[in-house]
């Protein structure tokens, strides 16, 4: 039960996108069609879902102190602490490669329409969040914080490819000329974000 509460909250109540606003760059960038929008979700799904518990596994084992006593006694006071950001950083760019490597040999057309888009999910600070989220609230095992990792993809994927929809109906709707392109989307985005952030203070 506890591994469902976590993987709805990581969609709806604490969504990436509307609650938290991380991702914004490449969400708006790539929200122009389903297709690209719902490609570059399910890689961050995917890079979600395989760095958060890489990070897990670096934290309590190498990175904070006393993760190494594992290994003898005389490195229980060891704090290797301060190197959370590059290791993370780390991995994350590794699970990104490997992400490019997947679509440009399988989807080339896919690969070719998110363009720089792809590689910068490893700059995405949605990605980076997921981990420091999972630093911060101490997950207590790697099952829970790869829901949670899982959780947070799907909320982002959800994100943005609802605002493409939205968009893609927009385009032959009526929008006054200064509003269209980024000025809606930014005020769409702002109303669901509100919608979402309503859920904030609901305890599952």
């Amino acid at each position: 039960m506890e591994y469902l509460n976590i993987f709805v909250k990581g969609i709806f109540i604490e969504n990436m996108i509307f609650a938290y606003f991380l991702g914004m760059c490449s969400y708006l960038a790539v929200s122009k069609t389903v297709k690209t929008a719902n490609g570059l979700g399910l890689a961050v799904i995917f890079v979600l879902g395989i760095t958060v518990p890489i990070n897990y596994l670096l934290e309590n084992y190498v990175l904070k102190e006393g993760a190494l006593a594992w290994l003898s006694p005389e490195y229980a006071n060891v704090d290797l602490g301060f190197l959370s950001f590059i290791m993370f950083i780390a991995v994350i760019a590794s699970m990104v490669q490997l992400v490019e490597m997947i679509v440009e040999k399988f989807a080339p057309a896919l690969y070719g329409a998110l363009g720089i888009f792809l590689p910068l999910i490893a700059v995405n600070c949605s990605i980076l969040g997921g981990a420091l989220f999972m630093q911060d609230r101490q997950y207590p095992s790697i099952g829970e914080a790869t829901v949670f990792g899982l959780g947070s993809g799907v909320g982002w994927w959800i994100a943005i490819v609802a605002i493409a929809a939205i968009r893609e109906k927009i385009r032959y709707s009526h929008v006054p000329a200064p509003l269209k392109g980024l000025g809606i989307t930014f005020i769409i985005t702002g109303l669901m974000g509100i919608a979402f952030m309503s859920f904030m203070g609901i305890e599952i």
